[in-house]
């Protein structure tokens, strides 16, 4: 986890103190649920909770897994210096596996919770911006070239509903991750009691594993980051669009500049898109745990250890680099500044041409063939994108048009509502769900 990336509230979840905090409250319940079958003295349950408010140290349980080179056994050593003679009824039946994949299992839960709140914050700023800026008119580019007119509200409608889709499907996630396996060596139960499992998934807030061999499946964590992934790139669909809006050449929206901000160290005049560009690298950062998840899901038999270094780095990392986006993302849209001047202006530069498939149609309803429509409109737009002028004006001067259609005819083609007549109904099909 690199601190300048780093929220305090997610890297909470991914040290060391929470780890260890939910292994102990691990062990705690299956010991509880083994007294309650008999399997080990009740004064065992006793001596363990007395150990609930320890803050376990980690430098020590460091100091004896260098020795023995195993972190579980590690850690229930520094245990027994806690609990005492008892202790050796503590992780009876349990592998090192049930405890660390439903403890990974939990903070992949306690992550997703802390995820959808920021996912609330970014949904809340796209409604509103969405809200302010419904007829907000702009031009719209396919292929990086003027197309259409739009507005800027559709735009935020737009990744408001990427964005909305995104949670479900996290929400989704969170709950397939949420499994726990108590249930021994391979996973046959053999050593220790389902009901076991049944109470540390209840006592944890997760569901058990149906069939966990001796790990819980790995699908259920490559379906988790690819969903983590999925929410990567809708915030680079957002900082790509805000870095091209950015542009000199359109300006027609910016990130906040602050007073006292500087945007490079040679030339004082600018102010560059930093915040929209870290977002897309972070997403790049995330993304790139999705396929080594996937790589995770083959494992030996019924388990080997390849998925473990693996998810040691991608657990903290991926979490918590889209925590931070999430709330940079969040913040970014809150203070976008939008010149809708701008926006007119660039509207309005090149004489038009944007209205050119209201005039096609209005020939092919007058009569001309589709094909005959299509040339005399592009003769008109190509004139008006090199000469300049107004297509309007290139079109009342061509005789092959006012054959067809009348000065009033064309002009109305021009009628900016036409383009806008249906935003209320995108809008409600967005913000309805």
């Amino acid at each position: 986890m690199i601190p300048r990336y780093t929220r305090p509230e997610m890297a909470a979840i991914w040290s060391d103190q929470n780890k260890y905090k939910i292994w102990y409250l691990i062990e705690a319940h299956a010991t509880e649920k083994l007294a309650e079958l008999g399997v080990v003295p009740q004064s065992a349950v006793d001596a363990v909770w007395k150990a609930k408010d320890v803050d376990f140290d980690v430098d020590r349980i460091n100091e004896i897994e260098a020795e023995v080179k195993h972190d579980v056994i590690a850690f229930l050593t520094h245990l027994a210096e806690h609990v005492g003679e008892e202790s050796r009824f503590v992780h009876q039946g349990l592998t090192s596996s049930d405890v660390l994949d439903t403890c990974l299992a939990v903070q992949m839960k306690q992550s997703a919770d802390l995820l959808l709140v920021a996912m609330d914050r970014v949904l809340a700023a796209l409604k509103t911006r969405a809200e302010e800026h419904k007829y907000t008119v702009c031009i719209g580019r396919s292929h990086g070239i003027h197309a259409e007119p739009t507005t800027m509200g559709l735009k935020f409608a737009r990744f408001y509903a990427e964005f909305a889709r995104n949670r479900a499907r996290l929400v989704a996630a969170r709950d397939e991750i949420a499994t726990c396996a108590i249930s021994g060596a391979i996973g046959t139960f053999a050593n220790v009691d389902p009901s076991v499992e049944e109470h540390v998934a209840e006592q944890m807030g997760l569901t058990v594993e149906p069939v966990s061999t001796q790990v819980i499946p790995r699908d259920r964590h490559a379906n988790y980051f690819a969903v983590l992934g999925l929410i990567a790139s809708a915030i680079e669909n957002i900082a790509v669009e805000v870095r091209h809006l950015q542009r000199s050449e359109v300006r027609e929206a910016q990130e906040y500049f602050s007073k006292g901000q500087k945007g490079s160290s040679a030339m004082p005049h600018k102010r560059n898109p930093i915040l929209t560009e870290n977002l897309t690298g972070q997403a790049r950062l995330v993304r790139s745990a999705v396929v080594p998840a996937m790589e995770n899901v083959a494992l030996w038999h019924e388990r080997d250890i390849s998925h473990s270094s693996v998810e040691r780095g991608i657990g903290p990392d991926a979490n918590v680099h889209l925590d931070f986006a999430l709330h940079r993302t969040a913040g970014m849209i809150e203070k976008l500044i939008v010149h809708e001047d701008r926006c007119r202006e660039n509207l309005e530069a090149y004489g038009g041409i944007h209205n050119s498939q209201r005039v096609l149609l209005a020939l092919t309803q007058a009569g001309a063939s589709r094909e005959d429509s299509y040339r005399l409109v592009q003769r008109n737009g190509m004139k008006t994108w090199d000469e300049g002028g107004k297509l309007v004006e290139h079109l009342k001067a061509d005789e092959g048009v006012t054959a067809l259609l009348s000065d009033e005819q064309i002009e109305a083609c021009f009628d900016e509502a036409y383009h806008l007549k249906h935003v209320d109904t995108i809008f409600a099909r967005v913000f309805s769900q």
